[in-house]
């Protein structure tokens, strides 16, 4: 039997063990409580079982005098804007995110649009674990109010961040690759709106992938065959609820998630410096201006973003793992741009929700700005090789495992702002673990894949004998 995951910003369990409608119903009823008085918006993404718990939620939350917006299955940056849009009080959307298909989960929201902070999802756990559930009578029950046009504020939220004009004069050939999830629903429709010619793979959201959901390099092993075809100028790759997406080149090969982050980055200090040639910011860029400023990421992504960040003269900041984390460290700083490694960033001016689709058009931006492929706009940003393995582990024995580690590693600067990071000069390893899955995680990032590999290999003997 697998364990119930509870994080600071919902829930995941697989479904008919310790995910079940009860347990929607009372996380969901839980949730509601501590929000202020409004509806809820409720999204999934394809996933085979969203449909029924959603069914399940809308029931408890109308239950309990709840109105609920139904947006069918939506992607969960849509779900931000959403909850926006409709000043709700806040949202659930049921997810599993990257997991299999026999899980799924639950994402919450709160009434600016944003994954909960970690002290309400305390709060949201404590009433769940109390189950103080309070029923109405017949005539104070809440409607369940659908939804018709979900996309369109999304779309143009993220249409006035880039140059449109610049893009659609490069007609490029996009892949794109949802995996019948639900990030072709505004995938399509906004690649139409850039004149691309665009080919989606898993385009119709049935929840049934194609391929193991979360977009890394050996799960791709195809979409990169098909893209060495030569016929593609690119390709990216989301995770099922398109939270989060992985680029591959014009060559078919991986450039991967961490990559998405950093090229965006980029371009982003790049326009804001004002580090443009002529020409640059023709068409539309005048709509939309951003100042120079701090980026956040967390501290397991990538350190080429702080080498960004330094050659633009900006300060970067390292939160915990986790989008409410980064969110939370982003707000403190003012931070104009953040994110996570996993192909997840964040655009305050689209929202405080890892997006892939901002991703993708920002990608698409740098490539029309320079005129560079794709393959250059990745090789000419400093090189780093970051490995990330994973063990199954019973989380309850992870801090007794770290302290070991740290004292293995006593001599050497080590952080525990999240997990354990033991700086080894030129090269990080982090383990850490899972908010999501009963696993632990190894990251370890150096300036050849060697030496990350041989950090990952020396973490894994120092647990294995634990």
């Amino acid at each position: 039997m697998s364990e119930l995951i509870i994080s600071v910003s919902g829930l995941r369990g697989v479904i008919g063990e310790t995910l079940t409608p009860d347990v929607a119903m009372d996380y969901a009823v839980a949730f509601a409580g501590i929000l202020p008085s409004g509806g809820i918006v409720i999204t999934r993404d394809s996933r085979v079982s969203g449909s029924m718990l959603a069914d399940a939620i809308h029931a408890a939350l109308n239950a309990v005098g709840r109105n609920t917006f139904d947006a069918g299955i939506t992607a969960t940056p849509t779900t931000g804007i959403l909850v926006r849009q409709l000043s709700a009080a806040g949202g659930i959307q049921i997810t599993a995110s990257h997991n299999p298909g026999e899980f799924n989960g639950m994402k919450l929201f709160s009434s600016d649009g944003r994954v909960i902070p970690r002290d309400v999802g305390e709060k949201v756990l404590t009433r769940y674990k109390n189950k103080n559930l309070k029923w109405v009578n017949f005539d104070s029950i809440g409607k369940r109010i659908e939804c018709k046009n979900t996309i369109t504020e999304h779309q143009k939220a993220i249409i006035e961040t880039i140059n449109l004009n610049a893009i659609a004069e490069r007609k490029f050939r996009v892949l794109l690759d949802s995996n019948h999830g639900a990030g072709a629903l505004l995938g399509a429709w906004l690649f139409d709106e850039l004149e691309c010619n665009v080919t989606i793979v898993g385009e119709e959201p049935t929840g049934h992938f194609l391929h193991v959901p979360e977009p890394v390099r050996e799960n791709l092993t195809q979409i990169c065959d098909v893209v060495k075809s030569g016929l593609f100028d690119i390709a990216f790759c989301q995770d099922p609820d398109a939270d989060r997406v992985a680029i591959i080149d014009e060559n078919g090969r991986y450039i991967g998630e961490e990559l998405t982050l950093a090229i965006s980055l980029n371009h982003i200090l790049r326009v804001a410096s004002g580090d443009v040639e002529a020409g640059d910011v023709a068409g539309n860029r005048g709509v939309f201006r951003r100042e120079r400023g701090a980026v956040v990421i967390n501290c397991a992504t990538s350190r080429v973003n702080e080498d960004i960040a330094k050659r633009y003269g900006v300060p970067v900041y390292r939160s915990a793992v986790g989008e409410a984390n980064v969110v939370d460290l982003m707000l403190k700083t003012g931070a104009i741009f953040g994110g996570e490694g996993n192909g997840g960033p964040i655009d305050p001016a689209v929202g405080f929700v890892r997006d892939s689709f901002v991703g993708m058009v920002q990608v698409l931006d740098a490539m029309a700005a320079s005129g560079k492929k794709i393959s250059e706009l990745a090789d000419e940003l400093p090189q780093y090789n970051l490995v990330k393995r994973k063990t199954n582990i019973e989380l309850s024995k992870v801090p007794l495992l770290l302290d070991k580690v740290a004292e293995a590693f006593k001599g050497l600067p080590c952080d525990k702002l999240d997990g354990l990071r033991i700086d080894h000069g030129d090269a990080w390893v982090l383990l850490r673990g899972s908010n999501t899955e009963p696993i632990i995680r190894i990251f370890a990032e150096a300036p050849d894949e060697k030496k990350a590999n041989q950090l990952c290999d020396e973490i894994k003997n120092l647990i294995d004998k634990v």
